[in-house]
């Protein structure tokens, strides 16, 4: 199993030193929230992606994608019933896809809660079929870079649409594209009403990237979740990609959130390697 570690703990430090320091605790990857390099990727030039990716290969480190992908820059929604913002978020995830790409990533997941709400005005039907058009019109773009989108279920604290592992299997095998495949969150999964196991197991034709963490809002280990029936389910269904920790209390330190959260994994998956 490859660990990797989600970029905005590190919020306020420079490229290098994060890539570093990651690269120390032994982490093989990094996924990158864009609005850390700028509001708009679009801003970023192609001699800093250049540089982005370097500084990572240079410390080992793979880029394994993005995500955070709608919160910035603002008033972006797939979901929204004026057809110009949702023209406009479309053209932005393309712009991500390329971005993605310039860097090395491979994986975007699509989490962005509130860039996905059903709107007020609007009904469950109606509201997916507008998020799966948006989806659909990437899907070349995607395809052409080489990166994968991987919808992420999220908790009805967070979102009022796809708050379910087969929720999103739904929409991922409609769309029926090898682009287009999921993401799953073990705070997210904690709070489905089967036990997360169950949901990796039903999952894994489909599962492409697993971010960990607890309903804590801190990393792995930190609450009453026991990884070692993850361990064993991610085992069973034959998954390879990576644990890429995320969390959001960022109280204690991105230090000791990517100490103790690599310890954890370590221990649980009985590796020290990558």
């Amino acid at each position: 199993m490859k660990f990797g570690i989600c970029n905005e703990i590190f919020k306020g430090w420079e490229w290098a030193r994060v890539a570093g320091y990651v690269s120390s605790l032994g982490y093989a990857g990094i996924e990158l929230a864009p609005f850390i390099f700028a509001g708009s990727v679009e801003q970023v030039s192609a001699g800093k992606r250049k540089e982005i990716a370097d500084i990572a290969g240079a410390n080992g480190l793979e880029i394994t994608g993005l995500h955070w992908l709608l919160a910035s820059p603002k008033g972006l929604s797939l979901s929204s019933p004026d057809r110009s913002i949702r023209e406009r978020s479309t053209e932005y995830l393309k712009a991500l896809a390329r971005f993605c790409g310039d860097v090395g990533g491979k994986v975007m997941v699509f989490g962005s809660p509130k860039a996905r709400d059903i709107p007020p005005s609007s009904g469950f039907g109606e509201t997916y079929e507008r998020v799966k058009d948006c989806f659909f019109s990437i899907l070349p773009v995607l395809k052409e870079r080489g990166v994968i989108l991987a919808l992420e279920p999220l908790t009805q604290k967070e979102t009022n649409f796809i708050n379910s592992a087969k929720e999103a299997i739904r929409m991922i095998e409609e769309i029926g594209h090898p682009n287009f495949k999921l993401n799953l969150d073990v705070k997210a999964m904690s709070a489905e009403n089967r036990p997360i196991p169950e949901v990796l197991e039903g999952s894994g034709r489909h599962l492409v990237h697993v971010h960990v963490n607890d309903p804590s809002l801190l990393g792995p280990g930190s609450g009453e979740v026991d990884y070692a029936p993850i361990r064993e389910a991610l085992q069973k269904i034959g998954y390879e990609g990576y644990l890429s920790v995320e969390v959001f209390d960022f109280s204690p330190g991105p230090e000791s959130i990517a100490s103790t959260s690599i310890e954890y994994l370590k221990k649980i998956f009985d590796t020290d390697i990558r």
